[in-house]
C-alpha cells in the first residue's frame, strides 16, 4: 500500500453517511454597533445568560428571548448563475444531493438559481454567509425578515472555510453578535436559525454533539482547506446554508455548512463553522481583500493504530497528532520540529486531533507565532514556531479591489483575474447593478462581461466609462460575454 493508497483509506474510512453541502437545490459586531468591526470581547458565561433578567426561565430553559434577538438579523440569499447548456461539467448539486443535472443540449445559457442563509453582523450591512451559497453567482439578492429586498456586493469568498463576506448598502440594520465557540460546551443547548426550504425565519433547537469534527466535505487544490466543525443534533435543511447556530444569548457561535444525510434531508446531524474561525476570516476579507493563512509546514495524521500499521512501526502515544514530514525551510523545521514529533498542544490548548490542531493554526496569519507542545522519545518538549504563507515566507499579501465606476445608473466594475482566464478575455468591464430602463430592455443582464463597444476593445471599468461618454446621444453595439462564456451582443441608445 503506497501513501496515496493509505489516506484514500482514511478519508473513505471516515465519510459519514452522505454529508451535503446545505444551499438550497441550493468585522464582527461588538457592544459598539456603529462602527463596523468583527471582533467581540465580550462573552457571557452559562450562569450569566440564566440569570439574566432578559431570560424568563420559570419552566426550564426557554428559547424566545434568544430567537426574538436574532431573527430579525437573519437574511434570505439568493443567487442567480449563469450556466451553459453546450457543455456538463462538475455539478456541485450532483455532488452534494446525489440528483444528476440534466443531460446537456444544444441552446442557449439559462440562469440557474441557488438559496441559503446569512447574518448580518453589523449595522452597515456587512452579512455572513456559506462559500457554496453565492458561488459563480452573477447576482446576488437578500431579503430581511421584514421583506426588504437588497442587491448584495461579494466583498470576499475563502473556499477553504465554505465563508463568504457579503454587503448591502444601508445602516442601522439589526445584526447578531458574535459569541466565543471555545467557550462553548457539548451537550449545550444552540438554536440554528435559516431558511430552509424557503421558509423564512425558522428556529430549530439542539445541542451541540461534539467539536472539532472533520468531515471531508471541503477540497482545496494546495490541501489548505480547514475543518473543525461543532457538530449538533438541531435540525437544519438545505436553505439553512450560510445561516447562524447561536448560544442562549443569541450570540453567534458557528455559520451552519452541512449535514450527514443519505437523503439530502435532515437526518441526525448537522455541521457549522465555529465562530473562531468564522471571525478570523471575515475580518481578513474585509482588511486585505482574501484570507491569510499562516502555514507551520507539516504533514499530518491522527495517531491511530492505522497510521502504525501504515508506518510499520510502533507509536507509543495513545492519541495526538503525529508529523509525518516536515518541509525544509518551513515555520515547522525552524521550530525544530521533525518526522515522528506528536503535537499534543498549540498555545496551552490540547490538540489530540488534526482537525483541532488545523483549527487553532487557521485562527493565525503569517508571521504570527505559535507554542507548540509535542513528545518526542517519550519526553514531553516545547518550541516556538512562526508561521509562513503559502510562498514561505511572513508577507501578509493584500488583494487589490476591481474598481468600480458608473455611467447612465449602470455600474461597472473591473474583470478579475479569475474570470478572466476562464473565459480567455484580455480585458473588460463587468455589469455589477443595473438600474437603467433603457438598458434593461435591450435583455442585458447583471454580470455580463463587455468587451467591446463597437470596434473599441474595452481594458477596464474606467475605460468602458471613457468611450461611453464619448458617444452619448448615440446608438451603440456593445458586444461581450456571460460567465457561462455565451456571448452575446446588444445595442442602445445613450443620453445626450
Amino acid at each position: 500500500m503506497n501513501r496515496g493508497q493509505f489516506f484514500l483509506g482514511i478519508v473513505l474510512a471516515s465519510l459519514i453517511g452522505g454529508i451535503v453541502a446545505l444551499a438550497g437545490a441550493s468585522y464582527f459586531a461588538n457592544q459598539q454597533p456603529a462602527t463596523t468591526n468583527f471582533g467581540n470581547d465580550n462573552n457571557t458565561s452559562l450562569v450569566n445568560w440564566l440569570s439574566d433578567e432578559r431570560f424568563n426561565v420559570p419552566d426550564g430553559i426557554n428559547f424566545v428571548a434568544s430567537a426574538e434577538m436574532v431573527t430579525p438579523a437573519v437574511v434570505h440569499v439568493r443567487s442567480t448563475v449563469t450556466v451553459g447548456q453546450q457543455g456538463r461539467g462538475f455539478s456541485p448539486f450532483e455532488e452534494f444531493f446525489g440528483f444528476k443535472s440534466p443531460e446537456p443540449r444544444e441552446g442557449p445559457s439559462r440562469e440557474a438559481r441557488s438559496s441559503g442563509s446569512g447574518a448580518i453582523i453589523s449595522q452597515d450591512g456587512y452579512i455572513v454567509t456559506n462559500n457554496h451559497v453565492i458561488e459563480n453567482a452573477n447576482r446576488v439578492e437578500v431579503t430581511l425578515e421584514d421583506n426588504r429586498r437588497y442587491t448584495a456586493k461579494v466583498i470576499g469568498t475563502d473556499p477553504t472555510t465554505d465563508l463568504a463576506l457579503l454587503k448591502i448598502e444601508d445602516t442601522g440594520l439589526p445584526f447578531i453578535r458574535f459569541g466565543n465557540s471555545d467557550a462553548a460546551k457539548v451537550g449545550e443547548w444552540v438554536l440554528a436559525v435559516g431558511n430552509p426550504m424557503d421558509l423564512t425565519s425558522t428556529v430549530t433547537a439542539g445541542i451541540i454533539s461534539a467539536k472539532a469534527r472533520n468531515i471531508r466535505i471541503l477540497r482545496d487544490e494546495n490541501n489548505l482547506q480547514v475543518e473543525a466543525f461543532i457538530q449538533t443534533d438541531a435540525a437544519v435543511n438545505p436553505g439553512n446554508s450560510g445561516g447562524p447556530l447561536v448560544n442562549l444569548a443569541g450570540e453567534i457561535i458557528g455559520i451552519n455548512t452541512a449535514i450527514a444525510s443519505r437523503t439530502g434531508g435532515f437526518s441526525g446531524y448537522s455541521f457549522a463553522v465555529p465562530s473562531s474561525i468564522v471571525q478570523k476570516v471575515m475580518d481578513d476579507l474585509l482588511e486585505y481583500g482574501t484570507v491569510q493563512r499562516g502555514l507551520l509546514g507539516v504533514q499530518i495524521n491522527d495517531v491511530s493504530p492505522e497510521l502504525a500499521e501504515y508506518l510499520g512501526k510502533e507509536i507509543k502515544e495513545n492519541r495526538g497528532v503525529y508529523v509525518i514530514e516536515v518541509n525544509e525551510g518551513s515555520g515547522g523545521a525552524e521550530a525544530g520540529l521533525k518526522s515522528g514529533d506528536v503535537i499534543i498542544g498549540v498555545d496551552g490548548v490540547t490538540t489530540y486531533t488534526t482537525s483541532k490542531l488545523q483549527e487553532m493554526v487557521a485562527r493565525k496569519r503569517p508571521g504570527d507565532k505559535v507554542e507548540l507542545k509535542y513528545i518526542r522519545d517519550g519526553k514531553e518538549e516545547t518550541t516556538m514556531a512562526t508561521l509562513k504563507n503559502f510562498s514561505g515566507d511572513t508577507k501578509i499579501v493584500k488583494r487589490e479591489m476591481p474598481k468600480t465606476s458608473e455611467f447612465e445608473s449602470v455600474g461597472f466594475e473591473d474583470v478579475r483575474g479569475n474570470i478572466k482566464d476562464r473565459l480567455n478575455i484580455e480585458g473588460g468591464a463587468v455589469i455589477t447593478s443595473l438600474n437603467n430602463e433603457k438598458w434593461k430592455e435591450t435583455g442585458v443582464r447583471e454580470g455580463f462581461v463587455i468587451t467591446q463597444i463597437g470596434r473599441t476593445k474595452i481594458k477596464n471599468a474606467e475605460h468602458l466609462v471613457e468611450v461611453l461618454k464619448k458617444n452619448k446621444g448615440e446608438e451603440v453595439m456593445i458586444l461581450g460575454v456571460y460567465s457561462s462564456g455565451q456571448q452575446a451582443y446588444f445595442e442602445v441608445e445613450l443620453d445626450k
